[in-house]
């Protein structure tokens, strides 16, 4: 008996291969705008200080693809999984990735983003996107919307939480400030009632709860650079804040909107957090990233199946 072929498409914001691909992957961002030299030159410089022209970035939504595709394989009797993947501001893009389905055969498939918190700007926008490409190509597709209390999710974060705290040598875990952090998004989202952020309160308690840490709080971080304002209070801000109205010496980040290596970790937190806390004399350590660790990809599992069999 042959077994039923289901397509997953794998969505994320994605990044350029190579610095010679920066320009290219900025001007789509900004919507067909070629960035101004200055601007060009900021980007690739946080590319060049973490990366030295190398870019594991990709690799890591690339292994990540992988390891779900055998997760799902692994513990399927029934139905064959095969993963793409659909990128927002890089190929292959969204819309590669449902035509590339659709080419392969694939007429039944789930969408989902490697992102556990929904908002119509992010997500929303993924879903829509492959649900305009999928129709017309007679591609029937679920979408996953957000999976951001998951236990599996809830118990890696928890983990990665405590793992840190240990290794901070010297350092009651009460005394130390554990702030988590996700991408910042414009303010208008709270006209929209999203719930982008009472999603990413409610996975930061769990996580808190689960690890049995009271002293903690939530901030925003790698806000874009528009006329208009986005959530805050911003990462570097709150780290000031904290040192000058509260003396804390230790503090914890859990980066708990991003779920591997971005250039929002290893930029914005292990060189320019890092760079201000060494400056106003904080110790400062942060959670490891999820990448394709297997609570993860179980997360990913569980959520796409669930759909898959949700009528």
């Amino acid at each position: 008996m042959s077994k039923r072929k289901v397509g997953v498409l794998v969505m994320s914001y994605g990044t350029p291969e190579s610095m010679d691909q920066i320009e290219a992957y900025y001007t789509h961002i900004r919507r067909g705008s070629p960035p101004s030299p200055e601007q060009l030159k900021a980007l690739t410089d946080r590319y060049e200080a973490i990366v030295g022209g190398f870019f594991p970035l990709r690799e890591n939504t690339n292994r990540q693809v992988e390891a779900l595709e055998q997760t799902l394989n692994r513990d399927s009797a029934d139905i064959e999984y095969k993963c793409y993947q659909g990128l927002k501001h890089a190929s292959p893009f969204i819309e590669d990735g449902v035509k590339q389905m659709a080419e392969d055969g694939i007429r039944e498939a789930v969408g989902i983003v490697l992102a556990p918190h929904y908002s119509v700007m992010s997500v929303g926008g993924y879903i829509k996107r492959a649900q305009e490409t999928a129709e017309p190509l007679g591609v029937q597709m679920k979408f996953v919307k957000s999976y951001h209390l998951h236990p599996k999710l809830i118990q890696a974060l928890s983990e990665r939480v405590t793992a840190a705290l240990e290794s901070m040598e010297g350092v009651a875990k009460e005394n130390v400030r554990v702030i988590f952090s996700a991408h910042s998004l414009p303010e208008k989202i709270l006209e929209m009632r999203d719930p982008y952020p009472d999603q990413l309160l409610a996975s930061s308690k769990a996580v808190a709860d689960l690890a049995g840490i009271t002293n903690w709080q939530f901030a925003w971080q790698s806000a874009g650079q528009t006329a208009t304002p986005w959530l805050g209070p911003d990462i570097m801000d709150v780290l000031e804040t904290i040192h000058r109205e509260e003396q804390v010496e230790n503090v914890l980040l859990c980066p708990i909107g991003f779920v591997s290596d971005h250039l929002e970790v290893l930029y914005d937190i292990d060189i320019e957090c890092q760079s201000l806390a060494k400056r106003l004399g904080m110790r400062l350590a942060r959670t490891t990233s999820l990448n394709t660790d297997p609570l993860y990809m179980e997360t990913l599992q569980d959520s796409i199946n669930e759909q898959l069999h949700h009528n």
